[in-house]
């Protein structure tokens, strides 16, 4: 359960063409499903994928909100890019996707943020589901509306995910074994899987961003009917807290609290949604939006640059603390952050190449001179969470991993995953020998102080593509390229803006990427499939980034998609982290294991913040008292 509704709808490509999934409310089909549902099994208002559910039905709202919260004020953020969509559902292949679209769209299903992987109903307000989990029911609730007044309906459901199955490559790898979905009744919408045992699938479908069929098989302003399958700028119908009250195209979008939001008053989302506006003015350039932020242009800003958080921050407002500075602490999340190769390209293919551009990677280095000594290097693709391997496999991972034995590299059982250590000259030096031996080893040698291939005499080379809207790219790319040059490697550096950058990713036209990172949850499972699994790799737009197709991954990937209890999942995901470290598909950069924050001193929040989120700006609230302390914006 890594991706959330945002990550899911970042990037990604057209998937293959699927059939259609459902029947719609009042056809002949829904009295013959009424008869698959199962009358003896229990309602229930929540859904955990392992451990206890901690709020009880009819909780009164979460712990961590306060519902005494005032409402008004205005936000003021500053994305980096641009917009040319307020589609979703082509979002992972058309166009740059509007801010805010998750707070004018809802879900079945809404987390908790002080319990993991934990899910209660918004649209729906029961779900119903056997222990074999081979299907599940939502209902929905009858006050659940769109903006426009009509309810919201089983028709809705299934046109979402037929929609998103079809056209975004991420929602058609995360919902790829829900074969069947249809009406069951005229608020009950029933979701068939290919197979029982996957313990996800009832909960992720209830986190499926739900759209009105309605409106987009309507017709807009000018009479021209719409099309789910081609990115649009007209204000799309909604059904939540939020509706576009302005739009000026590709640089400001205003989002105005719904006065007439249906529902406000349930308990899930009572002390949430506080502010009246939310303005998103997009920028080009990381170093604007930083100088809009220092000049009240912006009222909060997450900051991701460890050089600007140290040496940044030291102006007027921050000396008189009407900037307040916080990290908080990631509880909620690990990540793989890495250079990563594009192993499509021959040259990337043989694992001993890979392993020595890690050789030629002197973190330590980088870590004193950029980053002011404040990263550690990541060692596993969960890093930050007990799901991170360690040591050598014992008990039911190495059980697990008997499994795969032939297929997979002998260190996997024998040496506890390491990276290169540098830091001085003489370290740096014997990584770098260490380097041209493994070349050598896969065939290739130094002439004329240039690596080639010793049976083409093509020359190795690497585009390192970086993201010219973030400076510390450049900064990155530049401090790598000596090192390659000096193992023989030629090294350009193309930074190009962020439309250019994902057309690039998508279509895989790229050597290496200077960052990608992938997020991961505390409890994953499809997704990794769209991650790492041999069927994304060819997928334009896919995750699978870097081109994994190797049997032994898709076999720890359905371990984990199909581990029955905590204990198990944990197991087979270190299993599965051992098995993509020791193929050496990238090289591990940094982590940090806390959000740094900065923000004008004009919003309250909860005493006590949840354990899994910091809430903003969704449980923080505008404080009229501190407004009126730190004086008028800009």
């Amino acid at each position: 359960m890594a991706l959330n509704r945002r990550q899911l709808l970042q990037g990604g490509a057209i998937a293959a063409m699927t059939p259609a999934l459902g029947s719609v409310a009042g056809s002949p089909a829904i009295q013959s499903a009424r008869a698959q549902a199962a009358p003896d099994l229990p309602w229930r208002h929540a859904l955990s994928l392992f451990g206890d559910i901690k709020y009880p039905a009819g909780f009164k709202h979460f712990d961590y909100v306060n519902p005494s919260a005032s409402t008004g004020g205005q936000l003021r953020l500053s994305p980096l890019g641009t917009f040319d969509n307020f589609n979703p559902v082509v979002s992972g292949v058309k166009g740059s996707l509007g801010a805010g679209i998750e707070l004018m769209y809802e879900s079945l299903t809404t987390p908790s943020l002080d319990e993991p992987s934990t899910e209660y109903g918004l649209l729906a307000e029961q779900l119903q589901r056997p222990d074999d989990l081979s299907w599940v029911i939502y209902r929905l609730r009858s006050e659940a509306k769109w903006h426009d007044g009509n309810p919201v309906t089983p028709a809705d459901v299934i046109f979402s995910l037929n929609s998103f199955k079809k056209y975004h490559p991420r929602y058609s790898a995360y919902y790829r074994h829900v074969v069947k979905a249809e009406a069951v009744g005229d608020r009950d919408v029933k979701f068939t899987f290919d197979a029982p045992g996957n313990r996800e699938l009832p909960q992720i479908v209830g986190e499926l961003m739900v759209l009105p069929k309605h409106w987009w098989e309507g017709t807009d302003s000018s009479g021209k009917k719409r099309d789910i399958s081609a990115t649009t700028l007209e204000p799309p119908l909604g059904s939540g807290p939020y509706r576009i009250k302005h739009i000026e195209t590709g640089r400001t979008i205003v989002l105005q609290r719904a006065n007439d939001y249906w529902g406000r008053d349930l308990n899930v989302n009572i002390g949430r949604y506080n502010l009246d506006e939310l303005r998103y003015d997009f920028v080009r350039d990381a170093t604007v939006a930083f100088e809009a932020f220092k000049g009240d242009q912006a009222d909060w800003r997450t900051e991701s640059s460890a050089k600007s958080w140290a040496t940044g921050y030291d102006f007027p407002a921050v000396r008189e603390k009407r900037v307040v500075l916080e990290e908080f602490p990631n509880r909620s999340s690990g990540v793989m952050q890495a250079f990563t190769p594009n192993i499509r390209r021959d040259k990337f293919k043989d694992a001993r190449v890979r392993r020595a551009l890690n050789f030629a990677f002197d973190f330590e280095e980088m870590n004193k001179q950029l980053f002011y000594g404040s990263y550690k290097r990541i060692t596993s693709y969960f890093d930050g969470t007990e799901l991170a391997s360690s040591g050598l496999p014992q008990g039911k991972e190495l059980e697990i991993l008997e499994a795969v034995r032939p297929d997979v590299p002998p260190e996997v059982f024998t040496t506890a995953y390491t990276n290169p250590v540098g830091g001085n000259n003489q370290a740096a030096r014997k990584n770098l020998l260490e380097a041209q031996k493994l070349l050598q080893e896969a065939g290739y040698e130094i002439r004329g102080g240039k690596l080639v291939n010793t049976k083409t005499g093509t020359p190795f080379s690497i585009e390192l593509l970086a993201i010219g809207d973030e400076p510390a790219f450049e900064r990155v790319a530049l401090f790598y390229k000596p090192s390659l040059e000096r193992i023989g490697v030629s090294v350009t550096i193309r930074s190009v803006d962020s439309i250019q950058y994902q057309n690039r990713v998508r279509n895989r036209d790229f050597d290496m990427l200077v960052v990608n990172s992938w997020p991961e949850s505390l409890s994953p499972g499809n997704e990794q499939r769209e991650y790492w699994g041999s069927q994304a790799a060819d997928m334009n737009g896919s995750q699978n980034i870097i081109g994994i197709k190797n049997a032994a991954v898709d076999k720890m990937i359905d371990r984990v998609i199909y581990a029955k209890s905590r204990d198990e999942l944990v197991a087979a995901t270190h299993a599965l982290d051992r098995v993509l470290l020791w193929n050496h598909y990238v090289v591990p950069q940094w982590n940090y294991p806390k959000i740094r924050t900065a923000r004008w001193d004009r919003f309250g929040r909860p005493a006590e913040l949840p354990k899994y989120g910091v809430g903003f700006p969704e449980i923080w609230w505008w404080d009229a008292e501190r407004a009126a302390k730190i004086g008028k914006r800009a």
